[in-house]
C-alpha cells in the first residue's frame, strides 16, 4: 500500500498536485452534468493553482494532501464557512450561508479517480474533521452536486446529512446544476 501521510499544501508543487486532482475529479464526476465546451475550456490541470496559492498567502482556507509515498492520492480545502461572493476562481457561484456564521466548511474534496475505493477519502475526511474540530468550529458543511450520488453516500457515511438548502449554479447553455448543503455537528 505504501506509506500514507498528510501534507499541508504550502508550495507550488503542492498547489499543482491539488489542481490536477481537482481537474481529474471534475472530468470524471461531472462530465454528464456540465457542458463539454465549458469543461474543455475551463477545467484545465492548472486552473486552481493561483487560487490555492492566494488562499495560502491570505489564510482564507487551508489545503491538505493525502500522499502515498510521494504520490498525492486525495486532497481537500477547508476553513471558515464562506459568506457572500466566492473568490474570483468561480464567478458562477455565490453561496448564501446565512445561519452558518462561525461554522467550518469543506470547500473541496477530491480523490484521484484511479485511487477510489481504497479508504483514502475516509482517512482524509477524518483528518479534515479533526482539524476543523481543533479550530473550534461547532459544525461543518459542504456543498455536493445533487446528481453526485456516490459522494452523497460517502458524506452520509461520515455523519453529514442534507439540511434542505440548495444552490442553483447556472453554467453556459442554460445548464443548471444543483448543489445541496450537507451538514454535521463537530
Amino acid at each position: 500500500m505504501g506509506h500514507l501521510h498528510f501534507t499541508d499544501a504550502c508550495t507550488g508543487e503542492h498547489f499543482a498536485a491539488m489542481s490536477l486532482l481537482h481537474a481529474l475529479g471534475w472530468r470524471s464526476t461531472y462530465s454528464d452534468a456540465i457542458p463539454a465546451d465549458y469543461m474543455a475550456a475551463e477545467i484545465t490541470d492548472e486552473r486552481w493553482i493561483p487560487f490555492f496559492h492566494a488562499d495560502y498567502e491570505t489564510g482564507r482556507c487551508r489545503g491538505l494532501l493525502l500522499c502515498r509515498d510521494d504520490t498525492p492520492v486525495a486532497c481537500a480545502t477547508y476553513g471558515p464557512a464562506r459568506m457572500g461572493p466566492g473568490p474570483a476562481q468561480n464567478s458562477l457561484v455565490c453561496f448564501r450561508s446565512e445561519g452558518y456564521e462561525g461554522w467550518g466548511e469543506i470547500i473541496s474534496f477530491y480523490t484521484h479517480p484511479d485511487e477510489k475505493r481504497r479508504g483514502y477519502g475516509s482517512l482524509l475526511m477524518d483528518e479534515v474533521l479533526r482539524r476543523l474540530r481543533e479550530h473550534g468550529f461547532p459544525g461543518v458543511y459542504l456543498m455536493v452536486l445533487r446528481e453526485n450520488e456516490g459522494a452523497r453516500r460517502f458524506y452520509a457515511r461520515h455523519g453529514f446529512s442534507w439540511d434542505g438548502t440548495r444552490e442553483d449554479i447556472v453554467f453556459p447553455h442554460d445548464t443548471v446544476c444543483v448543489d445541496l448543503r450537507y451538514t454535521r455537528a463537530l
